[in-house]
């Protein structure tokens, strides 16, 4: 879309005021609304505990199979509730979420783990989806036999992203990708997540703590404190912000590298949000 010559993204991912409750008891989202615009990497970020992950299962339905619920807003795709519909059938309306942890199946190959992702397409795309991933990951090829155990925590990071790719999701949601991984080997990652977005015009939600490399390849960000989205903003904006800097980036404002814990927590609540 566009008005007056200056384009505006489409919506793909809208998730209005949205409230989480595990076990009838804890409430996780407290209103939390995003949107995430077709054919754009949208990253989600903050601490540990402020419900990135659960923002992730509401969208791909698998809040239920850990006793959680959304009690109130709504999850809507190209404009149609889905926060209702199971795993399965989200999966089907284009929608994969990559767990954290790198998820695989230890005692099946990496072939056949790849083959698990493409469950919901025509038998006819295997072997063009299979080139797909061995084209953004070699690494993978050369292992197509290996059993997934044996692999490095990055190949088992590729595999899992592989098996992804092999649904031809339009959203792709990527729950930290960079989780216990070396620097060289986040590098790669974050250069083929990258490329995924843009040769093949793969929408993405990151989840990620590592804020500047979320930041430095996605469009939009949003920032999670206790169920709530505090701050957001185009990503060149956030990566300018003294804020996220200091709290984020760990630079203060002269450019010293500053602990997240010598910030006092009533002050940065009432820097976002008074």
């Amino acid at each position: 879309m566009s008005k007056k010559g200056i384009v505006i993204p489409v919506s793909l991912l809208t998730v209005e005021n949205l409230e989480v409750v595990y076990n009838d008891v804890v409430l996780v989202l407290k209103g939390l609304s995003l949107t995430a615009a077709e054919g754009e990497i949208t990253a989600l970020l903050g601490a540990n505990g402020a419900g990135k992950s659960t923002t992730l299962k509401a969208v791909s339905g698998l809040l239920r199979n850990e006793d959680g619920e959304v009690t109130e807003g709504a999850v809507l795709f190209r404009g149609q509730k889905i926060h209702d519909k199971s795993p399965d059938r989200i999966v089907r309306q284009g929608i994969f979420q990559v767990m954290e942890g790198r998820r695989v199946f230890e005692d099946l190959n990496v072939e056949e783990n790849l083959r698990c992702g493409a469950f919901t397409r025509p038998r006819g795309e295997f072997s063009e989806s299979l080139e797909t991933v061995y084209h953004y990951f070699p690494r993978l090829r050369e292992r197509r036999k290996q059993l997934a155990g044996y692999m490095s925590g990055g190949e088992q990071q590729m595999l899992a992203i592989g098996r992804a790719i092999m649904a031809r999701p339009t959203l792709l949601l990527l729950d930290e990708p960079s989780l216990g991984l070396a620097p060289l080997l986040v590098e790669e990652i974050f250069e083929i997540i990258h490329r995924l977005n843009d040769e093949q015009k793969v929408s993405i939600l990151l989840v990620e703590q590592n804020a500047r490399a979320a930041l430095n390849i996605a469009s939009r960000g949003y920032i999670m404190e206790n169920g709530r989205i505090v701050l957001e903003g185009e990503s060149k904006a956030l990566l300018n912000n003294p804020d996220v800097q200091e709290f984020y980036l760990g630079l203060s404002h002269a450019g010293e590298k500053r602990s997240y814990r010598d910030v006092k927590h009533y002050r940065r609540r009432k820097r976002w949000l008074g």
